[in-house]
């Protein structure tokens, strides 16, 4: 049997706002970053478009149908164990507002405002990419 060699995994985030300007954030149910919070997205999978992708995990996750809009950014996130690339997209919900719910591999989904993100510990690196969301959705 032949082993295929390791390779990072392509992974998909979505910065989704409402109305007010508040982000939709899930609380990470499992491993990377158990309990820390981050938008949702996880791992596109085989034969899966990027951008079906993401409407699949928001929707998983929070129960909130959204649009897709552009490109934020991509990241790498790389331990011992893990090796991701991570396409980060802005959102729209579908239908504002709408409470969400966490599902899938998420142990908590809210809405959350800038003073409520300084009050729960965060995956690293979200608030610079936050405000890169922000920049382009007042574009």
């Amino acid at each position: 049997m032949t082993e295929w060699p390791q390779r990072p995994q392509v992974a998909v985030g979505v910065f989704v706002f409402d109305a007010s300007g508040r982000v939709l954030l899930i609380q990470r149910g499992r491993s990377p970053g158990q309990g820390l919070w981050s938008v949702p997205g996880g791992k596109v999978e085989w034969g899966e478009a990027v951008t079906d992708a993401c409407r699949r995990e928001v929707r998983e996750e929070t129960g909130v149908e959204v649009t897709l809009g552009p490109l934020v950014t991509w990241i790498e996130r790389m331990d011992s164990a893990h090796h991701y690339v991570i396409l980060d997209f802005l959102g729209t919900p579908v239908r504002d507002p709408i409470l969400p719910r966490a599902g899938d591999d998420a142990a908590d989904a809210r809405w959350m405002t800038d003073d409520q993100l300084l009050q729960v510990p965060l995956t690293e690196g979200l608030l610079p990419v936050l405000e890169q969301a922000r920049a382009l959705l007042r574009r």
